[in-house]
């Protein structure tokens, strides 16, 4: 103490002063005084302990009573933040479950829960006994609402354990997620549901037949004869076919939650376990569906099916496995005759399933544009140059690289190919290619080349040939004489008028046409005298005995003659000796062709032989 503050306490009367720090949370807040105005004061032991224990007695209370003062104004603060978040928040006390705190979201939205004490039940039931935090979601199946949890347990502000609950609701994206899930599972057109929600329903069914001991079926259908209503009609009819057909077979007692529609008129319906008693009854319903006409473009048009069951899992209970073997009973009852129902065996003969895998392996290689249809080059060597054997043109012929078949030659598929309605984009890509090679070939300005394309007669019949042809020839800048299309004598018996039309409006653009494999059938000689042909070209067969059978010369001569007549060439096939080069050479023939000269060539193998060394 120094001398004024020992002067203060004088003019104060102050004789004897005791003076102790107040330490709260550990500083020394201030000091406590305990003063004498009587002289000679002598401070006993005792008093020295009061004045400390009434120090902590004053700490003790300032001390509790700073944090009663500070309780309160952090929960003051922290219900202001609450009460402006977007989430409901509530604290409930673990221990003895009082809800301690709820935000003023939560009040709005739950307060009915709060009446009812339900918050437990509703959004803590699925807490792990053990877990700190975490969240997950709810559905409030009173509301219709789904809400996503986050939970945390904490200590509270007065240090009880509690657990702190924060409320989102998530029912807008919960119904977004749903209507997204509907479109993957939707078929666009129809309205049924769709290949994927098929297989995952399938596998559904399959589980459950496995676990009840029930049995389900398959059933895949496939509607006959659609292309010839989608080609006739149009599309739009088509499309509203398909769509009547859905509405249909989706109305029948048991299976209106279980067809599907797998592309273009092919349907699979799945006959649950729950309803497979009644499976007799559904399809005499499907079948009497489709022994009424449909309304169409004002009037009735009939349009039967083909129907494949397996039942499973009696045929299996591999959901890939099962649809294949319900496709392939499918394909028995068309190949027996169409409009009837099979049922899968083991004893189905094994070429169905074979033409099965070509069928479905050509539509996926048309899907990728064509790219498995390798084109090969078979060279035509003219008459006047056979010994040196420098031809002048060569024939484009498709082959099938399948990815998973293997390589197939024409015969293998192109009658399935006509027969689908498919020939047509694969003819459309040799034409191309063909063009492609063209002009790349002659560019190298080695010779002018010449290529064949077959044509089939679906493709002559396309509306737009000759604005593809046109496209072909225009893209690639080859001169239109360079392209010569070949055409069978089957022409002959479809619309003379149209098909004589459309050859001429194809002449028109400077493209040669030439009538292949003459003498095979049909009218061949009308085939000729009614349509503009530049080359003939006559069978193998002719050769294979020209060198013994004078039919097989006279037959060449008279053509030969013929083609002078109306300004055609001839070109003789099947040339596999020199004796039939001679005998041919002497008849007149223009052009030769056979595996004599060479076989069909992959392109690469073709340019180094004959475009650049040739």
């Amino acid at each position: 103490m120094n001398a004024g503050e020992r002067e203060q306490l004088e003019n104060l009367g102050i004789r004897a002063l005791v003076s102790m720090p107040v330490v709260i949370n550990g500083n020394p807040m201030f000091y406590a005084c305990l003063t004498e105005n009587r002289e000679n004061r002598i401070w006993s032991i005792d008093d020295i302990k009061f004045v400390n224990d009434a120090i902590r007695i004053m700490q003790s209370i300032i001390t509790k009573r700073l944090q009663t003062n500070s309780l309160a104004s952090s929960f003051a603060s922290l219900e202001a933040v609450l009460d402006n978040v977007g989430s409901s928040i509530y604290v409930r006390d673990i221990t003895t479950g009082v809800l301690l705190f709820a935000n003023r979201s939560f009040k709005k939205n739950f307060s009915k829960e709060l009446t009812e004490n339900k918050l437990a039940n509703l959004f803590e039931t699925n807490i792990p006994s053990r877990s700190h935090s975490g969240n997950y979601e709810v559905h409030h199946r009173d509301r219709e609402k789904w809400y996503d949890v986050y939970y945390t347990r904490i200590k509270w502000v007065d240090g009880r354990p509690v657990s702190l609950c924060a409320i989102y609701d998530i029912t807008e994206k919960k119904l977004y997620q749903k209507r997204i899930e509907q479109q993957a599972y939707t078929d666009f057109l129809t309205g049924l549901f769709n290949r994927m929600c098929c297989e995952k329903d399938l596998a559904r069914y399959v589980d459950e037949a496995r676990q009840t001991g029930k049995r389900g079926a398959l059933m895949y259908l496939d509607l006959d004869d659609f292309k010839h209503i989608n080609d006739s009609l149009g599309h739009q009819y088509g499309d509203a076919l398909l769509q009547d057909i859905s509405k249909t077979i989706s109305r029948i007692e048991g299976i209106s939650s279980s067809c599907y529609r797998m592309g273009g008129d092919e349907f699979v319906i799945i006959v649950p376990p729950d309803s497979y008693s009644q499976i007799d009854k559904i399809m005499e319903e499907i079948k009497n569906a489709f022994a009424t006409p449909w309304y169409l473009k004002d009037s009735d048009y009939y349009c039967t099916m083909s129907m494949g069951v397996v039942l499973f899992p009696d045929h299996g209970d591999n959901v890939s496995e099962l649809i294949r073997k319900s496709d392939v009973a499918m394909y028995e009852a068309k190949k027996s005759g169409k409009n009837r129902i099979a049922e899968y065996s083991d004893n189905i003969d094994s070429s169905s399933i074979h033409r099965l895998d070509l069928e479905k392996n050509m539509y996926s290689a048309i899907t990728k544009k064509c790219d498995e249809f390798e084109v090969y080059f078979q060279p035509v060597i003219s008459e006047g140059t056979v010994n040196g054997k420098r031809h002048i043109g060569a024939e484009a012929l498709v082959r099938w690289n399948s990815n998973s078949l293997g390589f197939l030659h024409p015969d293998e598929f192109i009658p399935l190919a006509e027969y689908l309605g498919l020939i047509t984009p694969i003819g459309n890509h040799v034409l191309m290619k063909a063009c492609e090679c063209c002009r790349q070939w002659n560019d190298t300005g080695l010779g002018d080349f010449s290529i064949s394309v077959n044509v089939s007669v679906v493709q002559i019949m396309q509306n737009d040939i000759v604005d593809i042809i046109r496209k072909c020839i225009e893209e690639n800048g080859i001169k239109p004489s360079n392209i010569v299309l070949e055409l069978t004598e089957r022409l002959a018996i479809n619309d003379l008028a149209r098909t004589k039309q459309t050859l001429l409006d194809i002449k028109a653009l400077g493209v040669r046409l030439a009538l292949d494999d003459f003498g095979t059938g049909y009218s061949a000689l009308s085939s000729i005298r009614a349509l503009p042909f530049d080359i003939i070209k006559i069978d193998k067969d002719f050769a294979k005995d020209i060198v013994d059978d004078k039919y097989s010369q006279a037959v060449v001569r008279s053509m030969v003659d013929m083609g002078r007549a109306i300004g055609a060439e001839i070109c003789v096939e099947g040339i596999e000796t020199q004796e039939q080069i001679e005998i041919v050479k002497g008849l007149g023939a223009q052009y030769l062709q056979g595996y004599y000269f060479d076989k069909p060539l992959r392109r690469a193998a073709f340019e180094e032989k004959y475009v650049y060394n040739g």
